[in-house]
């Protein structure tokens, strides 16, 4: 396999970074991946709502995989228009506001967007002085200053704005020579970068695929139903790509692949997270395992939604998840030949072409004598 193009990863994550895309208004952000498929002469279809699955072609069909990764990313939305000319917002996705606060911001209104400034109700220091440090911290102590001429909820409707308007905010990208990451909203859009990167190397390479592969890219990952559509009946197995976060008392790396062994939502699939692991191991791939307590994925809305299908995680480390995040390339890297590799391996049973089957050829999990216990 040709080495990972790093130019092309970098430069389609700053890409996308610079499209906004909060759970809800995505559809620029649609436009944008289903072009670079195109230009990668990948066909694909686009679901009511706007999730993609494009096919990577393989020699056996009924036997589908998929990689997901998620396009939406999160936001806030204005629920109401204050006195004092600036907006409250309640958050899109599960973040804390004190990531929001001094960050700035797009409101999309109906008459075009409008920039904007979220701070805490306590500003100015030389008004407020020590109280800016002890006054409370939540959604409902922050609010944008916009950047119009506005000192009144009045003044804000005839400015254009209304409740319902998405904020989206700024993800101020930085890559170090050294090759650090820095920016909001890397969790996911460093993921639809691997994705895409790892189906440009099986590209250029010219790599005939054991399988049809799904390349889908989910938009309400954040809001927790993003694989409820586009994963159908046909993949038998799915490797989600995501943000494992790095912290004291968890496992992840931030310059190797971490495989998330379970979630909130429960344990992933045994079979095909030993796989990866696996894939690692063969391929000298840094890697390390971990659980992850306050967080779920496209897994578990695919899952949810009635899918019978296989599904394991494959991380590229983060610091300071859901607020302002960092990774490495080298785990960007790391994540991408993962992918690759797994994307031209067998698949994990020929048996799982089958809906339903009988016991011949199920797998078995390593297993113990049975202790008899004298009475």
């Amino acid at each position: 396999m040709r080495s990972i193009d790093h130019t092309y990863l970098q430069k389609i994550l700053l890409a996308l970074l610079n499209i906004p895309s909060p759970s809800g208004y995505s559809d620029q952000i649609v436009h944008f991946v289903g072009k670079e498929l195109e230009r990668l002469g990948l066909s694909y279809n686009v679901t009511r709502r706007g999730a993609i699955r494009a096919t990577m072609q393989g020699k056996q069909s009924p036997l589908d995989r998929a990689v997901t990764a998620h396009l939406d990313t999160l936001g806030a939305m204005v629920n109401r228009l204050k006195d004092n000319g600036r907006l409250r917002v309640s958050p899109i996705g599960t973040w804390a506001s004190r990531f929001a606060e001094g960050a700035r911001v797009t409101v999309f209104t109906p008459s075009g967007p409008q920039r904007g400034t979220v701070l805490p109700l306590k500003a100015s220091g030389h008004v407020y002085g020590d109280a800016i440090d002890s006054q409370p911290s939540g959604w409902d102590f922050v609010e944008v200053r916009v950047d119009v001429p506005c000192g009144s909820a009045r003044d804000l409707a005839s400015a254009g704005f209304t409740v319902g308007d998405f904020v989206a905010f700024d993800a101020l990208p930085e890559i170090t020579p050294n090759g650090f990451i820095n920016a909001r909203h890397l969790d996911d859009k460093a993921g639809v970068a691997v994705l895409l990167t790892a189906a440009k190397s099986m590209i250029d390479a010219q790599i005939a695929l054991p399988v049809d592969c799904h390349l889908i890219f989910t938009i309400f990952e954040e809001v927790g139903h993003g694989a409820s559509a586009a994963v159908y009946g046909d993949v038998a197995e799915m490797v989600v790509i995501e943000q494992a976060p790095v912290a004291s008392g968890q496992n992840a790396l931030e310059d190797g692949v971490t495989i998330g062994m379970m979630d909130q939502s429960g344990p992933f699939d045994y079979h095909l997270s030993h796989k990866l692991i696996g894939i690692c191991e063969e391929n000298q791939i840094t890697y390390a395992k971990d659980v992850f307590r306050f967080y779920r994925s496209d897994s578990a809305s695919a899952i949810e939604a009635g899918n019978d299908t296989r599904t394991a995680l494959v991380c590229f480390g983060v610091d300071g998840s859901h607020g302002y995040e960092r990774t490495r390339l080298a785990s960007l890297d790391a994540v991408t030949r993962t992918v690759v590799h797994y994307m031209q391996s067998a698949p994990t049973f020929q048996r799982d072409k089958d809906d339903l089957a009988t016991l011949k050829d199920f797998p078995h999990q390593p297993t113990r004598e049975i202790i008899q216990i004298k009475t």
